[in-house]
Formats: structure tokens, C-alpha cells, sequence
């Protein structure tokens, strides 16, 4: 299950609503900056946009893919490690505005962590150290260390070697 906050709205669909719970001044000053990042070719810059304006928190030598999609609404939920690449075309949410109800969660993706191009990544999920997420992949729930997934829906397709019970043996 993923970790998100429900949020119940009355009245319409909670995207008609969705000023209530975003200033629209924010929604649109991160709107331009991710769309700049999006198509920066240097890395550098594009760290800092995510990290300096738009709050997130990046570790050193993570790469985003050319036209990588980060959340518009709440990105400083979004905490990526170091040296992680994130594929073409990838986005990460950290809300869901549903007809009822919205949901936030933030997203944790570990260091030495490979996303293929075209995934989207759903609030509320973890992604362990190491895991390799292949193209296309929806991630709906918490990826374990070192695994390799991939689908839609998403399946671990192989576990690290030293794997156990979800959790990596640093004793081998």
C-alpha cells in the first residue's frame, strides 16, 4: 500500500477545486521552471532549478532524462539520492486529485537508482537503493533494494542476489 494523505472534498471533483489546496501563484511559478528544466541540456542547471526553486531534494550526480516530468504541485515531496538516473520522458507525482477525494505522498528514490524512459512514478512510493526500474513501467508500490521491475502493472522481475525478505544482507 502506498504511503499518501486522503484529502475528502464535497462539491465537485477535487481538480475543479484543486486552488484550495495550492496557492496558483506557486502552481504557475513552478509550472515555467519545471517546463525550463525540462528542456535544459546542462545537468547542472536543471539540478539547480529542482533543488533551488523548486525545493526538491537532489544528490549529487543524479541525472534527469531530457523532458522528465517532476510534480507541479508539491515537487519539494520529492527526494531523489545520489548518482540516480531518471529516464526520458519519466514522471513523478506526488498528488492524485480524484473525484472525491486528493491524495498526497511523497517519493523517495534511493541512490544508484536507473528509472527507464516513460515510467510514471505514483505518490507515496519508495524506491531502495539500487533497483532498476524498466521503461514504461508504472511504480504503484515500493520498489525493495537492488530489484529490477518492471510492467504495468508493476512486477519485481529479480530480486538482488543478497536479497531477503525485502531487505539487502550487508553481512554477505
Amino acid at each position: 500500500m502506498r504511503k499518501v494523505e486522503r484529502y475528502p472534498v464535497e462539491g465537485p471533483n477535487s481538480l475543479w477545486q484543486i486552488y484550495s489546496s495550492v496557492s496558483f501563484v506557486k502552481g504557475v511559478r513552478n509550472f515555467i521552471f519545471i517546463q525550463l528544466a525540462r528542456y535544459c541540456p546542462v545537468l547542472s542547471w536543471k539540478n539547480g532549478i529542482y533543488r533551488h526553486v523548486l525545493g526538491m531534494k537532489v544528490g549529487e550526480y543524479t541525472a534527469f532524462g531530457l523532458m522528465a516530468m517532476v510534480d507541479v504541485f508539491f515537487p519539494e515531496r520529492i527526494t531523489i539520492g545520489r548518482n540516480s538516473i531518471i529516464g526520458y520522458n519519466t514522471t513523478i507525482l506526488t498528488h492524485e486529485y480524484l473525484v472525491r477525494e486528493y491524495r498526497l505522498g511523497d517519493v523517495i528514490i534511493g541512490d544508484d537508482v536507473m528509472i527507464g524512459a516513460n515510467c510514471t512514478i505514483l505518490p507515496g512510493v519508495t524506491i531502495g537503493d539500487g533497483a532498476v526500474v524498466s521503461a514504461a513501467t508504472l511504480v504503484h508500490k515500493d520498489v525493495p533494494p537492488g530489484a529490477f521491475v518492471g510492467g504495468n502493472p508493476m512486477q519485481v522481475l529479480k530480486r538482488a542476489a543478497n536479497q531477503v525478505d525485502g531487505k539487502i544482507d550487508e553481512g554477505q
